[in-house]
């Protein structure tokens, strides 16, 4: 019986095994063998990236000024109304870039922008399209903000809120088409040609003012712009604007100009101003600005009404201006307050008048501005 039973187990566990071989494993006669695992999905196609989104940006400004005198004295731009709450402009920008392609436009209201604008009613400070050939070769046409000089028109973009008499001297705006080539991320040259008037959208007749700008960044944090524009209706202009960033807390500017009249006038300007600032905590930035101006004997001024250089109310001719501006600026988020006391003084006493209207060698004004850039 024992037997009988072990030779049925044997039976069943050797056809249950066949079975599961079976199940498993190809008949050898039919030819095929196991399929190979297949091929993996080719990736998808990168999406393109999207366009740069379109930038808007800007600022508003008011101030209150308070001239020692007791009526406006310091002949330089903007911030001109005494003992006033004021306000300065409103300012507005646009940037877009596709591709290789961009634009910027930029429209201000209020008097600042009256007063950076010769052409009465018309409100751009700038509109130009700019295209990038390659990664370092660019091309830029149109209405453009000067590359001479170290302070702006725009007040969100200073640190003082009262401007040099080197600001108010050179041109705002330069009306033209220039090319940009960057040799390497520390050199770089621009060259155009531009409008024979500074500060017109338009020429009076010729487009014959050649400008260059060479950007020079010697060590990190620090830049240096060698500026030259000349043409046979404004003159000659070489500017150096520099700024170092020595510290996290410590920066110092400079900008140093000479400027020879032309078109049948004589004489021009030459000056220089430092500009050391110094964080004193992460919302107050303390500031000085120490300016050296002369104007040079001749009939300089006169092409102001053509839109060109000139002095609106400055330095009579021959006359020299040394101007030391005490600022701070105090961050409250995108809010900054600028209080500014200033003190200049001549060498002559026929520039400023004092309390009497009598003419005298000195002049003081304290300012205190509200800048809100966005």
């Amino acid at each position: 019986m024992k037997k009988r039973l072990l030779l049925l187990s044997l039976s069943a566990a050797t056809f249950i095994t066949y079975k599961a071989q079976a199940a498993v494993t190809l008949p050898t006669d039919t030819g095929k063998t196991a399929a190979a695992p297949a091929a993996p999905a080719a990736p998808a196609a990168p999406a393109p990236a999207p366009d740069a989104p379109l930038v808007f940006s800007g600022s508003v400004d008011t101030y209150y000024k308070y001239d020692f005198s007791g009526h406006s004295n310091i002949p330089t731009s903007f911030a001109s109304d005494q003992n006033s709450i004021s306000i300065g402009m409103i300012d507005l920008g646009l940037k877009k870039t596709v591709g290789n392609a961009s634009f910027v436009g930029e429209l201000s209201f209020g008097p600042r922008n009256d007063q950076s604008i010769p052409t009465a009613g018309y409100h751009i400070q700038n509109l130009y399209v700019n295209y990038n050939l390659t990664s370092k070769f660019s091309l830029t046409m149109g209405y453009m903000s000067t590359f001479i000089g170290y302070e702006v028109i725009s007040p969100a973009s200073n640190f003082n809120y009262s401007t040099s008499y080197l600001f108010t001297n050179g041109p705002f705006q330069n009306a033209g088409f220039k090319a940009t080539y960057a040799f390497s991320d520390k050199v770089s040259l621009m060259a155009g040609i531009f409008n024979d008037y500074w500060n017109t959208f338009k020429s009076a007749a010729r487009v014959n003012t050649f400008g260059a700008q060479l950007t020079v960044t010697p060590v990190k944090n620090w830049t240096a712009y060698i500026n030259f524009i000349s043409g046979p209706s404004n003159g000659t202009e070489i500017d150096l604007t520099t700024a170092y960033q020595i510290t996290d807390a410590f920066k110092l500017g400079l900008n140093a100009a000479d400027f020879s009249a032309s078109n049948g006038f004589t004489g021009g300007f030459a000056g220089v101003a430092l500009y050391p600032q110094l964080a004193v905590s992460k919302v107050v930035t303390l500031g000085l600005r120490g300016e050296y101006f002369k104007d040079k004997a001749g009939t300089y001024g006169a092409p102001v009404a053509q839109g060109g250089a000139g002095l609106v109310a400055g330095p009579l001719p021959g006359d020299d201006v040394t101007g030391i501006t005490f600022t701070a600026n105090i961050k409250a988020g995108p809010l900054t307050l600028i209080p500014e006391i200033r003190f200049d003084n001549t060498s002559k006493s026929d520039i400023f008048t004092n309390s009497s209207n009598v003419a005298t060698s000195s002049a003081s004004q304290f300012v205190l501005a509200a800048v809100y850039a966005f």
